[in-house]
């Protein structure tokens, strides 16, 4: 291969990409192996693993895609709120055999939050589990529906059975067009609320097909995540990875360690894909054995810092190699990826290469022009996948995808001359904490609303385990002096509990640039140089976002 002279590298063209849509996919996936295991519910009770074949998974989805279009319309938007459960995966298949769109809700949302991806994805109808994680969402939707219009079906998964039988057994599924709409994904932003990226057929299924091929999966084998199913991670990289390469996926109902250890034990998985703290959990959980917990092929990783210590623990660990991927929701989602035939100084310290009919550059921010090999700049990417765009926002996505269809991600990277990317950190302000995307403006927003508070800024700070923590930096209202317990407890009320900061400092004044932007790399600076007045460690279990309550 030649050198590259500049950092662009330009889309790989051996493998197609093809016009499928999801429903494709799994009858693709049906008619050649009908009964190949396609899904397995990972309960912790071993004797209540649903399973089904993938004659059985084709079954169910078409039933209950009659079943949406009893209500709903090819074209419509219904919402799914719920952790991993199989009728989750059901109705994401059943949504794409129908046309319909589904957009993806965090379980973890309060009620703010949920009204604010409902109404502005003006939703339909919504799909959901009565309580989560002590969390009563069948509450929280009757809350915010009187605010909701669009909002005519709310449906709980209680009821799925019943709801299925409404099908009628002659109405005919739509064709699809690979270029509609199949999920809208709310991703995070550094400035207001969270953005609907709208994400088409062909381009999740290719990515799918594309990012398991960079792996070398064959078809047939066993894949388990923890990874929600409202992340791409979860229902593009997970549920449909598996389904093109007809392999069988065990789906646990959230990340617990103890868990993910018995389903390595008992299924024996080829790949395992979970962020990196999920990974920490597992290798320093007393029940880990790394004669009993091997992966056959891979151990996909990524979403926050992979450092190259924790790559080398894990293979040694688990004794399969890291594919760590640099993926964005935008991006449908995986843009580079490492393989699993990479040396293992390119699999600790690199993200890979590109997918295969994926471009990648890396530009100056402020002039927009490519740079050199080894010079840091944006990352920017073209092709199959990115995005139709932001749903009802053209300046935003104006903003990210420019004239020429390139996806400016925010993430500053280089790129060598072979390829290979490095993460060097993020043009946006984006806090990631194990896995988590967070958002510090929504946070902000909320702390001006107490009155105490004068003005707020919010930063992610470095976290050992986490990757990163959520640090508040408050300038207390005139003659106040407010309580970090009480500001805590006051973010508890309004954000779900990974948004909320740990830590807190109070400030007379913050650092300004002279068009009165906060600096937020300089109070960065002071924490790392004198920590937090008050870290709170209490009330709120430091777990990830998509774990089990406490027994």
């Amino acid at each position: 291969m030649t050198a590259l002279s500049i950092s662009c590298w330009a889309a790989d063209g051996s493998q197609p990409v093809l016009d499928l849509t999801v429903g494709d996919a799994l009858r693709d996936a049906a008619a050649v192996a009908p009964r190949t295991t396609a899904l397995v519910e990972g309960a912790p009770d071993p004797a209540g693993r649903r399973r089904w074949s993938y004659a059985g998974l084709l079954e169910a989805a078409e039933r209950a895609a009659r079943a949406l279009l009893g209500r709903f319309a090819p074209g419509d938007r219904v919402a799914v709120w719920a952790n991993n459960i199989p009728e989750w995966v059901i109705l994401e298949l059943a949504a794409g055999l129908a046309g319909i769109t589904i957009v993806t809700v965090n379980p973890a949302l309060r009620p703010q939050e949920l009204a604010y991806v409902l109404g502005q994805s003006q939703a339909d109808g919504i799909f959901l589990i009565p309580a989560y994680r002590g969390s009563q969402m069948g509450e929280m939707v009757r809350q915010v529906r009187a605010d909701l219009p669009a909002l005519r079906e709310v449906i709980s998964f209680t009821g799925w059975a019943s709801f299925c039988g409404e099908a009628a057994p002659d109405r005919a599924l739509p064709t699809v067009n690979p270029q509609a709409a199949a999920q809208i994904q709310y991703t995070s932003g550094t400035t207001g609320f969270p953005k609907g990226a709208v994400l088409h057929h062909r381009g999740i299924v290719n990515n799918a097909r594309l990012h398991t091929t960079r792996i070398g999966l064959a078809p047939g084998k066993v894949h388990l995540s923890a990874m929600p199913l409202f992340h791409t991670a979860g229902c593009v990289m997970s549920v449909l990875g598996t389904i093109v390469t007809r392999g069988t996926l065990i789906l646990p109902p959230y990340f617990d360690p103890g868990l993910m250890l018995e389903l390595i034990a008992a299924e024996r998985p080829e790949t395992l894909l979970c962020v990196p703290t999920m990974l920490i959990g597992m290798l320093d959980h007393k029940d880990f054995d790394g004669r009993r917990h091997r992966i056959g092929t891979a151990v996909v990783t990524g979403g926050a810092v992979v450092l190259p210590a924790l790559v080398g623990r894990v293979e040694a660990g688990f004794g399969a190699p890291v594919s760590v991927v640099f993926a964005q929701t935008e991006a449908s989602p995986v843009i580079t990826q490492t393989s699993p035939r990479d040396t293992a100084e390119d699999r600790a310290h690199t993200v890979g290469r590109a997918l295969p009919q994926t471009e990648v550059k890396i530009i100056d921010p402020d002039s927009g022009q490519t740079v050199a090999p080894g010079v840091t700049g944006e990352l920017c990417t073209r092709g199959y996948h990115v995005m139709t765009g932001y749903f009802r926002d053209p300046e935003r996505t104006a903003a990210a995808i420019d004239a020429d269809g390139w996806l400016h991600t925010g993430d500053l990277a280089s790129m060598d001359e072979r390829g290979y990317c490095q993460i060097g950190g993020r043009l946006k302000d984006m806090i990631i904490r194990g896995g988590e995307n967070i958002y510090p403006r929504e946070i902000e927003q909320v702390l001006f609303g107490h009155p105490a508070v004068a003005d707020v800024a919010v930063v992610g700070v470095p976290d050992v385990k986490w990757g990163e923590q959520v640090a508040a930096f408050v300038r207390p209202a005139a003659g106040q002096q407010p309580d970090p317990d009480e500001l805590f407890a006051y973010c508890r009320e309004h954000l779900a509990p990974h948004k909320t900061p740990r830590y807190w400092t109070m400030l007379e004044e913050f650092p300004l640039t002279s068009s009165s932007k906060v600096r937020k790399f300089l109070l960065r600076e002071r924490f790392l140089a004198h920590g937090a007045d008050v870290a709170i460690r209490a009330e709120v279990p430091d777990i990830p976002a998509t774990a089990p309550p406490a027994p």
